[in-house]
């Protein structure tokens, strides 16, 4: 059978069928929780640069095309 370590407490947790394992990759609602908490309070960054080649004047027009052909106002 498959095992995986909660990335919170470290447990390590084995199970059939990844479908039988409800908060993988986490062990439980609790590790789950801990982990949607420090992202909310900002305790973890996603480390990637910002493209430079596109112009930030595109993303502050209020008039720009959204995907499917519909504006934003």
């Amino acid at each position: 059978m498959p095992t995986y370590e909660c990335p919170i407490c470290h447990t390590k947790t084995t199970c059939a069928r990844p479908e039988d394992a409800p908060y993988r990759p986490f062990c439980s609602e609790r590790c789950k929780l801990v982990d949607l908490g420090r992202w909310l309070n900002e305790e973890y960054r996603v480390r990637e640069e910002l493209p430079v080649d596109q112009p930030d004047d595109k993303l502050d027009d209020p008039r720009r095309e959204l995907p499917g052909g519909g504006a934003d106002v």
